[in-house]
C-alpha cells in the first residue's frame, strides 16, 4: 500500500507508517512555519523526519485576529523553496494558513496533527519520544535528533493581580463583535493591543487602553500609527499612560499610577465588562528542561549555538521563536525559517 506523506493521510495510513518506519533521523516538536521549514530541509537532504503538534498545522496562526495582515512580505515568509504567490505584497492570516498547508503537501511531510509530545528521554542517536493523540492513544517513537519548534504561544504573560481568573479576562483577541456596546479595557500598547483597540472602537465598543509606559511601543506598524494617534489625541480611545492594572472586579477595574505619573500610587476605578490582556506569551520549556538544556532564568533563552541551533545537549536543537526567549520580537518567521537549513547542514556534516 503506497503511503502518502502529508496531512491528508488517512488514520489507517498513519498507523501503517508507524509500524513500517517509526525511527527517524529528525523528530520535530511543533508544526508551525519554522517546524515545517525543518521538515522541508530534512526531506530535501534525504533525511527521514516526522513532525508532531498538539494542534493542527500552524495552529498558532489560528489564534491571530481573523483580519490580520503580516508585517513581512510574502517572499520573506516562504519556506522550503515553495513560492508564496499572492496579489498583494503582504499576506493575510488566511493566505498564510493556506500557503503553509501547501508546503506540507508539496514536500509530503509526515505531520502528526493533534498528537502531543508527552515526554522526551534518551540522548543523541537514541531519543525516545512518547506521544498522546487527542483521543488518548499513546505511542513511542525513536529518533536520532530532536528539534523543538514549539514557538512562544503556550503560556500568556499574566498580570498577576486579583480577579485575573474572572471569565471576562481574555488573552486572545479574534474579532470585535462580541464586545459591541461593552466597556473594554485593552492592556498593552504593542501591535496586538493597538489593532484590537482600533477595531473595537470602530465596531461600537467603549474601549480604553492602559500601559505601564509613557507611549506606544516602538514596534507598532508604521501604517497604523497615524490612526491610533488620532484616536488617542481626540480622546476617542481614552488611555492611561504609566498605569498598571491593580485589581479586576466583576464590574470595574482598578488602575494604579506608576512612579513618574501624576499622583503616583493613586488608584482609579474604571467601569469594565471585559479585559483584553494583550501582554504577550511565553514559551513552554518543559521538554528542553527534562533533557538537560540550560535555560537562562532572566532572558528565557535556551543555551544554543546560533550557527547550528544545537543546544548544550548534543542532538537537541531549536527552531524558530523559542530560541529568542522572552523577547519574541527577535525572531520571526522570516529569520526563524533559516534554522531548518542550519540544523540539517550540521546533521549531514556529522554523518
Amino acid at each position: 500500500m503506497p503511503l502518502r506523506r502529508g496531512v491528508r493521510n488517512t488514520p489507517q495510513e498513519q498507523g501503517y507508517a508507524r509500524t513500517m518506519s517509526d525511527r527517524f533521523d529528525l523528530l520535530v516538536v511543533g508544526a508551525g512555519p519554522c517546524g515545517i521549514a525543518v521538515g522541508a530541509a530534512a526531506k530535501s537532504a534525504g533525511l527521514s523526519c516526522v513532525l508532531f503538534d498538539k494542534g493542527c498545522v500552524t495552529s498558532a496562526l489560528l489564534g491571530y485576529p481573523y483580519y490580520m495582515t503580516f508585517f513581512s512580505t510574502a517572499v520573506l515568509l516562504e519556506v522550503g523553496g515553495v513560492p508564496f504567490t499572492i496579489p498583494e505584497p503582504k499576506p493575510t492570516r488566511r493566505e498564510a494558513l493556506a500557503y503553509y498547508r501547501r508546503v506540507v503537501e508539496h514536500w509530503r511531510l509526515d505531520v502528526r496533527q493533534y498528537e502531543e509530545v508527552v515526554s522526551v528521554s534518551g540522548g543523541e542517536g537514541a531519543f525516545k519520544v512518547r506521544t498522546r493523540r487527542a483521543g488518548g492513544l499513546e505511542a513511542t517513537h525513536d529518533a536520532a535528533v530532536v528539534v523543538v519548534a514549539t514557538g512562544s504561544f503556550d503560556r500568556p504573560n499574566e498580570l498577576g493581580v486579583p480577579g485575573e481568573d474572572l471569565p471576562k479576562v481574555r488573552h486572545h483577541y479574534r474579532e470585535p463583535f462580541p464586545y459591541y456596546g461593552q466597556n473594554v479595557l485593552v492592556v498593552g500598547a504593542g501591535n496586538s493591543a493597538v489593532e484590537a483597540a482600533l477595531e473595537l472602537f470602530r465596531n461600537g465598543a467603549r474601549v480604553s487602553m492602559v500601559h505601564f509606559g509613557e507611549g506606544l511601543d516602538r514596534g507598532v506598524k508604521p501604517w497604523v500609527l497615524p490612526d491610533i494617534k488620532n484616536r488617542l489625541d481626540k480622546g476617542e480611545i481614552p488611555v492611561y499612560w504609566r498605569h498598571r492594572v491593580a485589581e479586576i472586579r466583576p464590574a470595574s477595574v482598578l488602575l494604579r499610577a506608576e512612579p513618574g505619573a501624576p499622583h503616583a500610587g493613586d488608584l482609579t476605578e474604571v467601569p469594565n465588562d471585559f479585559v483584553l490582556a494583550m501582554t504577550g506569551w511565553r514559551a513552554d520549556h518543559t521538554h528542553l528542561l527534562e533533557l538537560g538544556v540550560t535555560v537562562d532564568a532572566a532572558t528565557g533563552i535556551p543555551a544554543h549555538d546560533p550557527t547550528t541551533m544545537q543546544t548544550n545537549v548534543p542532538g537537541v536543537y531549536l527552531a524558530g521563536v523559542i530560541a529568542a526567549g522572552h523577547d519574541a520580537n527577535k525572531i520571526f518567521i522570516e529569520n526563524g525559517r533559516e534554522h531548518g537549513a542550519r540544523i540539517v547542514a550540521h546533521r549531514t556534516a556529522k554523518r
